[in-house]
């Protein structure tokens, strides 16, 4: 999928006047590209449109006009647009009692270390990969950003719409294993990002 580039960036005027039909299409677009894994975390499936809205929200909340500006903004939403053989994917930790997020989040701890978040393609199991900075030893986001990298036969699978999607997570400090297939929808939208490079 290629990267977000200056010339797929509206300006704010402009933006203002088309912001309330693009924001309605990419709800409706996020509906088929999030997934609950349990009840404490979901998933939402990263493209190029999910990141020009975030690119465009920014510019609009911040009221960035400059190119150097938004190319700041290019770059670092540009790390989500998923790359060859990639599904790129934010990861959230949902708590929505205050009294609970510190508990919850300390419960978390180690999730992004690897060994605990899965893409299953029939029974072939793909890693997620974290990206770092997120965490430390005292203190974790609820927020996370995973990269799948399939094979080309992982590819080829999940192009085909032929092997059942499935996401896992096993984090034993959390006592949190959980497992949910992804609908039909959702695996035609990770097929088409993958059709896009």
């Amino acid at each position: 999928m290629r990267p977000l580039t200056l010339n797929d960036i509206i300006d704010i005027a402009r933006y203002e006047q088309e912001r309330p039909e693009f924001r309605k299409r990419i709800i409706e677009l996020k509906r088929h590209r999030r997934i609950a894994v349990g009840n404490r975390v979901s998933f939402v499936f990263e493209n190029r449109d999910t990141m020009r809205f975030q690119v465009q929200e920014m510019m609009r909340v911040e009221r960035i006009v400059l190119d150097d500006r938004i190319q700041e903004e290019l770059d670092t939403y540009n790390e989500l647009v998923p790359g060859s053989r990639e599904l790129k994917a934010t990861m959230m930790i949902e708590v929505t009692e205050p009294a609970e997020i510190r508990p919850v989040l300390d419960r978390f701890k180690g999730i992004d270390r690897g060994g605990t978040t899965y893409l299953m393609i029939g029974d072939d199991r793909v890693e997620g990969e974290y990206e770092g900075g997120r965490s430390s030893e005292i203190k974790l986001s609820a927020v996370h950003y995973v990269t799948f990298l399939l094979s080309d036969t992982q590819v080829g699978a999940v192009r085909a719409l032929h092997e059942p999607l499935s996401l896992v997570i096993d984090h034993a400090p959390a006592g949190y294993h959980h497992e949910i297939n992804l609908a039909a929808d959702v695996h035609e939208q990770l097929a088409a990002d993958l059709h896009d490079e």
